[in-house]
């Protein structure tokens, strides 16, 4: 399932006439990319959620024909959030599911992400990244037991964390904490996994990945682009 039905505020004015998955990468659409590399990957059927201007995606998209693959589509009347419209199509919960955002630019290789969920205990599995962020003051530390006491002293530090790439794994349980028609997004569905101590993991990659959401995130995917082409878009 590939969520496509966000206004893409971030990148107006761009998306004022085209949808945030229309958005070109050098010579395509991002979303082109991304179907593409599903039926690389050995996926067969292909949801679409959309929303706004979704004509606009399904004219594009039509029924996956020209892919190779069949795609369908969930138009949302109002919007759910990235999870809410998991629990209004058919068939989600007869097997797990491979969802993701539609503005992902990453050369992840779905299959085996699908399988390691599968193969694991998860409700839910999140494909995250490694990322760094610059502390742009001192850091002091203190020892424990004494709240004022410096043991270190860190100048700008560099901080590493793990960063969901919007691209998730869910087994059929996990729309049973789904009511139909809430809107839901996918950190409160994952917090209300966790609450219910199912299991939740983390799929670490280290492929590359950019979420074009923001303006200089898409205008460096654009500068990257011929740089990862053959890792990005699979052969015709």
């Amino acid at each position: 399932m590939v969520l496509a039905g966000g206004e893409g505020t971030r990148l107006r004015p761009y998306t004022t006439v085209l949808p945030k998955p229309l958005m070109p990468i050098a010579d395509r659409p991002v979303l082109d990319i991304v179907v593409r590399q599903l039926h690389r990957d050995g996926f067969e059927r292909v949801t679409i959620a959309t929303g706004y201007l979704a004509e606009l995606i399904e004219t594009f998209f039509r029924d996956g024909s020209q892919y190779g693959l069949a795609i369908d589509y969930h138009r949302e009347s109002e919007p759910l959030g990235t999870a809410g419209a998991l629990a209004l199509i058919d068939g989600m919960d007869e097997q797990d599911v491979l969802v993701m955002n539609g503005d992902t630019l990453t050369d992840i290789d779905y299959a085996e992400f699908l399988e390691a969920h599968c193969a694991s205990d998860a409700a839910a599995t999140i494909a995250t990244t490694r990322r760094k962020v610059q502390v742009e003051l001192g850091v002091p530390r203190c020892e424990n037991g004494d709240a004022t006491r410096l043991t270190s002293y860190t100048e700008k530090p560099i901080l590493p964390y793990d960063a969901s790439m919007g691209i998730y794994c869910f087994a059929p349980r996990a729309l049973d904490y789904i009511t139909p028609g809430e809107r839901l997004d996918f950190p409160q569905l994952v917090m209300r996994l966790i609450a219910a101590d199912e299991i939740v993991r983390m799929w670490r990659s280290e492929n590359y990945w950019l979420d074009i959401g923001r303006h200089d995130d898409y205008e460096r995917a654009v500068e990257e682009f011929e740089q990862y082409r053959e890792r990005l878009l699979p052969a015709d």
